[in-house]
């Protein structure tokens, strides 16, 4: 049950606005008066309220009292006064001014006001005057004439107050002026505060001094009481004159920073919104922004200094955060203020990760404990995607993560053993310990997980299972049977041999680490794989870790958000609510979310888009201070040769989309790890989805390929890649599409020749012929052959390169000539010859580069 404002106003008696604007002070999120609070807190209010009047009751008997002790004691004689005493210097008067400085100020501390009535004038008889609580001692000023002529510096003291309310002092008659200061050297009375109209005197308020404000007509006194004589009038303002008591008294109030609050918005500042902060209506700002010249509408926006001068109108103080500003601060004080609650823990089921070398037969574990044939769905017989499932075991639920096993997907392996709190290590027992059974048990170390070891094809030719047992030991995870620790269970996928053993053992662990969360708060997980479907758009598998996520929550994961739209498990069954160590798929994404981020659940969808532009920026930002990072120090010189640099070098430029975030993140991780002095490779784009006509665009600009996995095209792409003569290939197993990028980039590179030298020959003598002159020689080595490379070398400096045009042995043309044998050789463009000369025949081999 809950209480309205209104009625609660009602009941302790305040104001509607007074009491919304106490409980937004005290964190209460209300707008009008027509907002709810929970019974426990207007039960407090009630009983904070009730003691407080009955201290304001007290207080007015205690008051009521003073009257009657005022009525016996005999009014004070008149006397003549002496205003000499009263006329003040210039130094008099300045330090007035400090004494009244220091007055408001101790008037402003004092927890009750002073209640200071003047007594009626001397012909009048005695009346009863509130009096003012305890005050300094002052000395009581003599009372001036009846009528007193209008005075510049002369100024008239005001009475003073009594010392104790149960002795009074007889009162002093009424001061000319009830505005004036009190006499120099006097001490400052205590601030009063108005009192309620005596029956017969006229009520002239006596405040305490303050700052001079601007003159002005004073303020009339009130009308005097049936048969008394009217006051003298008050003299006009002089120059040394004050406010009147009720500008006095409000200039310390407006002026009071206890009671500026402050107020955080984000730009734009809209109308509507700037209003509900405020605690106004509405058309009431608009209709201030029109007294400033300003025509805006309830949706528009307004600058900073308008905004900010408004707000100071209505005594807040705006603080305007642009975006990127404070959000680490504000992240670190929200992780701070949640807690779970020790009551409202319950049990949850483990999550459970699978890892282990390629074929091991991890999927095939998972199939026939989920009953499903998952290995035929995956491309090569591989799995290379993070799948999650839920199974019931004895009436106790696990979450299974099946996790890749090729090499690529380190990251994915990593991120399955981050999240999960029981992970099962398989090893095939005819194959033993691999590269990535290693490298996935020290995941599962570095995450903290204590495994369990299911050795897998045990009924396979060649299964060993000591051998493995023998592994574990070497490794560090000796066999509960080898005295060790290590769960070890034997288990064939196929037959199911062991698998019910292997899930007794999940339960006992998960039951030994009493996993617990709290299902009452707001919900919080990890993004596991992201995607964009056909007809969906991006989804995300999230496992809950905390809370019950439900539909139409708002979510937010980095620059990602959305408003939970629909659930599905991994069977496509659609969920109202997800409890803790739950796998769903939520649909409804503004974008794909990274794998491995966090999302949290926040009040509203506009919050949520909020907190991801937010998110976005501060991305942008740190990447951009990241590069600027990588070129501080360079001085701008080497800044240009490195940019040039960077044009000239030969880079293969690519366009990535996957059909999921974290095959992308694995393919681009792959492909970043060839690295190759001769050719760069930059991932100019990458993606989740479909191949479009955008991308094909995106590579024509960049004179890039786009590479697609698991990935179809749209309608149209493959002729605007024709016509833009854009390189499109598609693979659905992941070493493939990296062989095929390695192989991309050798083509690139210039090839190398290598030079082979097959033959020489000796010149011995030049015989002239009608076309030039013709070399008469003596193979020494080899073989020359005709139309092959030949250099002409004197004196072991190259005279020609080219090649043998003619080759003659006796009077024939021949194709080859061996060492020992006498012919004749012409080569092409070339007719210096000179015995002793050596012509060198030779090869050039091309070799194909490597990076």
């Amino acid at each position: 049950m809950s209480v309205r404002i209104y009625q609660l106003s009602k009941e302790i008696g305040m104001e509607n606005a007074a009491l919304i604007e106490l409980l937004r002070e005290r964190g209460f999120e209300v707008k009008s008066a027509s907002s709810t609070v929970d019974n426990i807190s207007a039960e407090s209010l009630r009983e904070e309220f009730a003691q407080k009047n009955a201290a304001s009751e007290s207080e007015e008997e205690a008051a009521a009292a003073e009257p009657e002790a005022e009525e016996k004691a005999p009014p004070a004689p008149p006397t003549a006064p002496d205003l000499s005493k009263f006329v003040k210097s210039p130094e008099q008067i300045a330090q007035e001014k400090e004494d009244a400085k220091k007055a408001e100020e101790e008037a402003r501390k004092a927890a009750a006001a002073a209640k200071v009535v003047a007594p009626p004038p001397p012909p009048a008889p005695a009346a009863p005057a509130p009096v003012a609580p305890p005050a300094p001692a002052a000395p009581k000023p003599m009372a001036p004439p009846p009528v007193a002529p209008p005075s510049g510096p002369a100024k008239v003291a005001p009475p003073a107050a009594k010392p104790t309310p149960a002795a009074p002092a007889p009162a002093a008659p009424p001061s000319v002026n009830p505005g004036v200061r009190a006499a120099a050297g006097a001490p400052a009375p205590a601030a009063p505060a108005p009192a309620a109209p005596p029956p017969v005197a006229p009520k002239p308020v006596a405040k305490a001094p303050a700052a001079p404000a601007p003159a002005g007509p004073p303020a009339p006194p009130a009308p005097p009481a049936m048969g008394a004589p009217k006051a003298p009038p008050p003299p006009p303002a002089g120059p040394g004159s004050v406010a009147p008591p009720a500008a006095a008294k409000a200039a310390p109030a407006s002026g009071d920073p206890d009671e500026i609050k402050q107020i955080s918005l984000k730009p734009p500042i809209v109308v509507r919104d700037f209003a509900n902060e405020l605690g106004v209506k509405p058309f009431k700002l608009i209709s201030e922004l029109m007294e400033m010249g300003i025509f805006a509408s309830i949706n528009q926006s307004l600058e900073e200094n308008v905004a900010s001068e408004l707000a100071a109108k209505h005594g807040f103080l705006l603080e305007i955060r642009h975006r990127g500003e404070g959000n680490k601060a504000k992240k670190k004080q929200q992780k701070k203020e949640e807690i779970d609650e020790t009551g409202d823990l319950e049990h949850r089921p483990p999550c459970v990760c699978i890892m282990g070398h390629v074929d091991h037969g991890k999927t095939s574990l998972l199939d026939y404990i989920r009953k499903a044939n998952v290995t035929k769905g995956e491309a090569g017989g591989i799995t290379q995607h993070i799948g999650a499932y839920q199974i019931e075991h004895n009436d106790h639920k696990i979450t299974f993560l099946d996790t890749p096993g090729h090499e690529a997907f380190n990251s994915m392996r990593a991120r399955g053993a981050d999240v999960t709190d029981i992970a099962i290590l398989v090893v095939a027992a005819d194959d033993g310990f691999k590269p990535q059974t290693d490298e996935a048990l020290k995941f599962i170390q570095k995450s903290g997980v204590q495994p369990i070891v299911a050795i897998n094809k045990i009924d396979t030719k060649g299964a060993n299972v000591d051998k493995v047992k023998q592994q574990m030991q070497e490794r560090g995870i000796a066999s509960e049977d080898w005295g060790g620790q290590t769960i070890c269970v034997e288990v064939s996928a196929l037959k199911g041999t062991g698998i019910e053993d292997l899930l007794d053992m999940v339960l006992l662990q998960a039951e030994v680490l009493e996993l617990q969360a709290n299902p009452k708060k707001k919900s919080s997980g990890v993004v596991i794989e992201a995607s964009v479907e056909v007809g969906r758009g991006p989804t995300a598998t999230v496992i809950v870790q905390s809370g019950t996520l439900k539909v139409g929550d708002a979510l937010v994961c980095g620059p990602a958000s959305t408003k939970v739209k629909a659930m599905l498990d991994e069977n496509g069954k659609q969920l109202k609510k997800a409890p803790p160590a739950t796998p769903v798929r939520v649909i409804g994404w503004s974008t794909t979310p990274d794998c491995g981020a966090v999302y949290e659940t926040v009040k509203n969808e506009k919050t949520a888009k909020s907190l991801a532009a937010d998110n976005e920026h501060q991305m942008k930002a740190e990447m951009a201070a990241m590069e600027d990072e990588a070129t501080a120090g360079m001085s701008p010189q080497e800044k240009l040769f490195a940019a040039i640099a960077k044009t000239q070098k030969k880079t293969l430029r690519l366009i990535v989309k996957a059909d999921a975030f974290g095959s992308l993140e694995a393919i681009c991780e792959a492909l970043t790890s060839i690295t190759s002095e001769k050719v760069a490779l930059e991932i100019i784009g990458k993606g989740v989805g479909v191949i479009s006509k955008s991308d094909v665009e995106k590579a024509h600009a960049g004179e890039a390929e786009v590479i697609g996995f698991n990935v179809r095209s749209d309608n149209g792409v493959a002729a605007v890649a024709k016509n833009k003569a854009v390189k499109i290939s598609s693979y659905q197993i992941i070493y493939e599409l990296v062989d095929r990028v390695r192989d991309d980039m050798i083509e690139m590179l210039d090839p190398e020749y290598r030079e082979n030298k097959i033959g020489a020959a000796e010149v011995r003598a030049v015989f002239p012929i009608a076309k030039g002159f013709v070399a008469g020689c003596l193979v020494t080595e080899g073989r020359v052959s005709h139309g092959a490379n030949a250099r002409v070398m004197r004196r072991n400096k190259v005279m020609h390169d080219s090649k043998v045009q003619t080759l003659r042995r006796v009077k024939d043309d021949v194709k080859e000539v061996r060492a020992g044998t006498e012919c004749g050789i012409q080569i092409e463009k070339f007719n210096d010859y000179k015995p002793g000369d050596t012509i060198e025949i030779y090869e050039v081999h091309e070799i194909r580069p490597s990076l």
